[in-house]
């Protein structure tokens, strides 16, 4: 009987990680009907993988965050100020300034990660505050006009240069999460902080060195992000932090994190919120009817692949 019910969950398992798969392909495949193809035409999915760059890499950072059972929402601000500091220092040298907007990053991350450990406050309550303080700088340096990064910049705007570094962030993500200690930590916390400390985890240093990573990442995708757009407003990154949570829960990430996190979430979360995003245009031309549309398929999705059973308060 023992080995019956074994063979269920793992069953149960497969089919739960196969599901945003599956959600992904049937998206693909309505979506390309209902266009008649247009959405899976060269243009259109050149178009649409410009914009899944940032997203997937600053996903990345969250999807740790998530796996020890937090939220951030100020991830579209670091990206936002970030920018701003790649953009000033990219004056005087792009690789300085890659490395000044990762240090920016990281140094915001801290500061969420500080916050949310040392004085134990709710990390979706940290972030939130620092979203709206992140922003306001964004928006006080920008009042006289957007901030300009050099003409170089620019031509670094290659389609195989944007995959290469998404791939060797990727790549690197998934080497620490499934061959590290670190990725160990990070799924025992999410499953259970009280045990994890027990079995000579640091929960504490472990979550506010994940801030700290998570931070340093979006910083790097503000590199991609100048690379697109050329210079930056006080609106840069406006919105990314909902659109990080929505495609990593239709990657199927759990929300309460734990081993049951799993690293392909990141990638077929972006992916399908992309297409999502430029396939709705095109069937719905009313911005309202769009975001009706939205709604349901985000629901419909969450509903089947949402993990009910590990559902609890978020730290």
């Amino acid at each position: 009987m023992s080995i019956t019910i074994l063979r269920k969950q793992k069953a149960g398992g497969l089919s739960r990680d196969l599901m945003p798969l599956f959600g992904f392909a049937a998206i693909v495949v309505v979506f390309s009907i209902l266009t008649g193809g247009k959405i899976i035409s060269p243009g259109n999915l050149s178009l649409m993988l410009s914009q899944v760059y940032v997203l997937m890499i600053a996903s990345m950072g969250v999807f740790m965050i998530m796996t020890v059972g937090g939220l951030d929402f100020s991830q579209g601000a670091i990206l936002g100020l970030s920018s701003i500091v790649f953009c000033w220092v990219s004056n005087y040298s792009i690789v300085l300034g890659v490395v000044a907007a990762v240090a920016a990053g990281a140094a915001m991350g801290a500061f969420n990660g500080f916050f949310h450990v040392k004085f134990k406050i709710a990390s979706f309550i940290v972030t939130i505050c620092s979203m709206y303080f992140f922003r306001g700088l964004c928006k006080y340096i920008t009042t006289n006009g957007p901030v300009p990064a050099t003409f170089e910049v620019m031509m670094l705007d290659e389609t195989w240069l944007k995959v290469l570094l998404t791939s060797v962030v990727l790549l690197a993500g998934f080497f620490i999460w499934h061959f590290t200690r670190l990725g160990c930590n990070l799924r025992a916390i999410g499953a259970g902080e009280t045990a994890a400390r027990f079995s000579g985890c640091r929960p504490d240093l472990t979550k506010f060195l994940v801030y700290t990573a998570s931070g340093a990442i979006t910083g790097f995708a503000s590199f991609i992000n100048v690379i697109k757009v050329g210079s930056i407003t006080g609106t840069a990154g406006s919105q990314l932090e909902t659109q990080i949570l929505i495609a990593l829960v239709l990657g199927g990430m759990p929300i309460s994190g734990g081993a049951r996190s799993r690293f392909p979430n990141i990638v077929i979360g972006a992916l399908t919120y992309c297409v999502l995003e430029k396939s709705l245009p095109m069937v719905f031309p009313v911005s309202a009817t769009q975001q009706l549309v939205k709604g349901i398929v985000f629901l419909i999705v969450v509903a089947l692949t949402i993990d009910h059973e590990s559902l609890r308060v978020i730290k």
